[in-house]
């Protein structure tokens, strides 16, 4: 019966990212539960009720073949073999500068995109391209790499398995290893390095800013902090995290969290959006705020632009 309950609340997990819709996630529940009935009794002891679909507004998706950007997928080494990503970037920075001062001048400021738990899908692309469109080379990575890639688990409860099987120590190893290779790109100012993770990956995007040295913005939508705290001892980058005030789990540890970012005087921003749910930046999914995610990413933009672009003339 506990088993069930998990399987069921991981299905109501993976519908509110926009895995697949109602009427699928029904579907699932279905088989855990014998009967339709039951379905929409455990479903509604979990708070999930028939919600209006709220629109994405259209000037935010960048569409795949956007003509001002130059994107597609692109792997390297990792301590644990190939490492697959997305990138993208404004076209006009394609071009290796002829000499070192038109080189350090061209070269931008680079964030790495970090995924939910059902790995690098069509929605983290698309985040990826709006990161780009908004001036910056920006990779997308995948954590299911070394199991072959999140395009080898097509059904999302599948994809979640395998992320799950991937573990930290892994995910930490090939995010380092995905700034590596931004680092390298002649396109990419080294020094300029940013991070933004969404739910698990905005976990993952907080370990990765407490065990490097090399990143110097790092946002954090709706993920738990380090535990334990103590790890913030050796965060160097500038953090800010966006929480929901409904995502009870997470938000209920941000006071620990901004008290250990206080004693340990490190530069932070936090902000909770009054009524809104976890996953509320997916616009895939049945979270979706329109009006706090078009908040939420105005500020990761302004974040971003405030300490990756700070130093351009």
């Amino acid at each position: 019966m506990y088993e069930t309950k998990n399987e069921i609340e991981n299905l109501v997990h993976l519908y509110m990212d926009g895995a697949f819709n109602r009427r699928e996630l029904v579907r699932r529940v279905k088989r855990h539960t014998g009967s339709l009935a039951a379905a929409l009794l455990a479903l509604q002891a979990l708070g999930v009720e028939e919600a209006a679909a709220q629109q994405c507004p259209a000037d935010l998706r960048v569409a795949e073949n956007a003509a001002d950007l130059e994107t597609g997928m692109v792997d390297y080494r990792g301590p644990g073999g190939t490492v697959f990503g997305y990138l993208a970037r404004p076209r006009d920075s394609g071009n290796p500068p002829r000499t070192r001062s038109a080189a350090i001048q061209s070269r931008l400021p680079a964030v790495l995109v970090i995924h939910e738990n059902r790995g690098l899908n069509d929605h983290i692309k698309d985040v990826t391209r709006r990161l780009s469109r908004a001036g910056y080379v920006a990779l997308g990575v995948d954590l299911i790499s070394r199991l072959g890639g999140t395009h080898q688990f097509p059904d999302p409860v599948q994809a979640g398995q395998a992320y799950n099987r991937v573990g930290a120590a892994a995910y930490l190893e090939d995010m380092q290893a995905s700034l590596t290779y931004l680092k390298n790109a002649f396109f990419v100012h080294p020094e300029r390095l940013g991070a933004v993770g969404f739910c698990a990956g905005g976990a993952n995007c907080f370990q990765l800013a407490v065990n490097t040295q090399d990143l110097a913005a790092a946002v954090v939508f709706y993920g738990n902090s380090p535990n334990p705290l103590d790890q913030l001892d050796r965060l160097r980058a500038q953090f800010l995290g966006l929480y929901a005030e409904l995502d009870r789990g997470i938000t209920s540890r941000v006071p620990d969290l901004v008290t250990g970012l206080l004693n340990r005087s490190k530069p932070f921003g936090i902000h909770i959006y009054q009524g809104a749910r976890h996953a509320f930046n997916n616009d895939t999914g049945a979270a979706y705020d329109r009006a706090v995610a078009t908040d939420a990413w105005a500020r990761t933009i302004a974040f971003f632009d405030r300490h990756l672009k700070k130093l351009e003339g």
